[in-house]
């Protein structure tokens, strides 16, 4: 059954708005996994506009469930995976000032970058995850640089969903057929919501998880966090 991480950035923004510790980003990554989350997803930025350095010391010892870091693997982020020693660390290809991850790596050519830093992870025992596009080199030299998984950036997916879902999804199911035929594990992640989700699902039921962040907590704000969850949880059965 595929996993369902939930990002809590969005709590941590909530909170950050105000000061102070409402909403609680600790007891809500506690509540998503009493509610049936199968992970919880942050990822720290240089600026902590949202998730801190002290939440993600904070929340390792407290998660029952996975715990995934993403980022820049910038050398204070490397550091800071390497002493908490998350389930898994997926690496992104954000710019500090970035808004939001909107892009896959270009692994072939930060092919050297990317295996120094695979390596780090790995030797440490934690399971190692790059953020991609559909296109089968990019995912072929993230094996060949030593990932143990390779994350779909699913925007251009949810993007063309409305407007033609076969055609939307086509590229994924190869890519994630590239990805299973080279061994590697498959997660994916980015404006997968409540409408899109469970037909990503039903043409890729190989997917080992998907972090979602945004769109979940938008729906809790209507629904409340438990039947959210469960709700997510149900489009990938």
């Amino acid at each position: 059954m595929t996993k369902l991480s939930v990002n809590i950035n969005k709590v941590a923004t909530l909170r950050n708005a105000r000061g102070g510790n409402v909403p609680d980003v600790l007891k809500v990554a506690q509540d998503c996994e009493n509610f049936g989350a199968d992970g919880i997803t942050v990822h720290p930025r240089p600026d902590e506009r949202h998730i801190r350095r002290s939440d993600v010391y904070a929340l390792r010892p407290l998660l029952r469930t996975e715990f995934n870091i993403e980022g820049y693997p910038s050398r204070e982020f490397i550091d800071l995976v390497l002493q908490v020693k998350p389930h898994q660390v997926t690496l992104v290809p954000d710019s500090p000032t970035q808004l939001t991850s909107n892009a896959g790596w270009d692994t072939k050519a930060h092919f050297t970058f990317l295996s120094e830093v695979l390596d780090a992870f790995n030797n440490a025992g934690i399971r190692t995850s790059v953020f991609v596009s559909t296109d089968a080199e990019m995912i072929e030299y993230a094996a060949k640089a030593g990932a143990d998984r390779v994350e779909l950036y699913t925007e251009p997916y949810a993007s063309a969903y409305a407007g033609n879902r076969e055609a939307a999804v086509a590229p994924f199911v190869e890519a994630g057929k590239v990805a299973r035929n080279l061994g590697l594990g498959l997660n994916a992640g980015h404006d997968l919501n409540l409408e899109n989700l469970n037909y990503f699902y039903q043409n890729i039921p190989w997917l080992d998880e998907v972090s979602i962040g945004h769109a979940l907590i938008c729906d809790a704000l209507y629904l409340g966090l438990e039947r959210t969850i469960q709700e997510y949880k149900n489009c990938l059965r």
